[in-house]
């Protein structure tokens, strides 16, 4: 009887040629390097010695550590497409034509659209209940000249900011910066209606600060941008210091959480341990912004007899 594996002999004296161990109907002559079962053409990948089978292949896989950035996030091969931002950027956009439409007017256009009136944040509309207005007002732009300026900057400062930290932390600073400017307006800023992404903006700024002492960098130069834009939103009237304040205290102290959580870059079992810390502390950052804007709601509710 003839046996088509390894061993036996056929019936006419001569041994059996070997069999693919993963297709038992392909004799074959080849086999793996590593392993050193014998497999055919197509279950055989080119190797730096020999080849090897798709099985040690995968099993490499498993015990190989992939190559990440310094917050954990997966590393790319080639030039990575920061899809987020451009997500972002056209939401920005699309939001504002909306209001545009609305309104009928390019440069005013929150005069007259319900969009822009429901979203813009105003603390005593907050107070009532209008909660939608401490994420969606950061959305919202007055006229063109404001959406540009502010979706140049996150084209410039979100790109790389993406790209370090993956797209979910880096959608997690993203909103965390326009709750913790939604925060500082609430608290210090009552009786004015704000608008844009500029929180969020500049808690990227925060971020890419916080990445810079990650990486062992001087954070001089975007330091120094910060500087430059505190300054021109205490000098120019219109502008929310406070917004842009918060958002940059929260997209720091969010980024400090996910990026120096120890065993970031270390085993499986470590980077598990650095991705719940970092998320950890990220909520944390979250509660207190939340806070921060539940405490001003029931002291405006008590102060405005709501």
């Amino acid at each position: 009887m003839t046996n088509p594996g390894w061993g036996g002999v056929a019936g006419d004296g001569t041994p059996p040629q070997p069999r693919c161990v993963r297709h038992p109907d392909r004799p074959t002559a080849l086999s793996c390097t590593r392993c050193g079962r014998p497999a055919c053409v197509e279950c055989l990948r080119p190797a730096a010695v020999g080849q090897h089978c798709v099985d040690c292949i995968a099993a490499d896989a498993k015990t190989t550590r992939s190559a990440r950035t310094v917050a954990g996030a997966p590393l790319r091969t080639g030039l990575p497409t920061p899809i987020v931002t451009y997500v972002l950027i056209g939401l920005n956009v699309l939001i504002y034509a909306i209001t545009v439409l609305q309104s009928g007017n390019v440069a005013n256009n929150h005069l007259g659209s319900p969009l822009f009136t429901s979203w813009a944040l105003w603390p005593p509309a907050v107070a009532d209940g209008d909660l939608v207005r401490v994420v969606g007002s950061g959305f919202l732009h007055f006229g063109a000249v404001h959406l540009l300026v502010n979706m140049f900057a996150l084209w410039v400062i979100g790109r790389d900011t993406e790209i370090i930290l993956g797209r979910s932390r880096y959608v997690a600073v993203y909103l965390v910066s326009i709750l913790g400017g939604s925060a500082a307006v609430m608290a210090f800023q009552v009786n004015a209606v704000t608008a844009g992404a500029s929180g969020a903006v500049f808690g990227l700024m925060g971020a890419q600060a916080v990445i810079l002492l990650r990486l062992k960098r001087s954070p001089g130069p975007v330091l120094a941008i910060i500087a430059l834009n505190v300054i021109i939103s205490v000098t120019i009237p219109g502008i929310s210091l406070w917004g842009h304040l918060g958002g940059l205290v929260a997209g720091a102290a969010a980024t400090a959480a996910l990026m120096f959580a120890p065993g970031s870059l270390g085993t499986p079992a470590e980077r598990q341990k650095a991705r719940t810390l970092g998320w950890g502390g990220l909520a944390a950052v979250t509660v207190v912004s939340v806070g921060v804007i539940a405490l001003r709601m029931a002291q405006l509710r008590s102060e405005l007899g709501m």
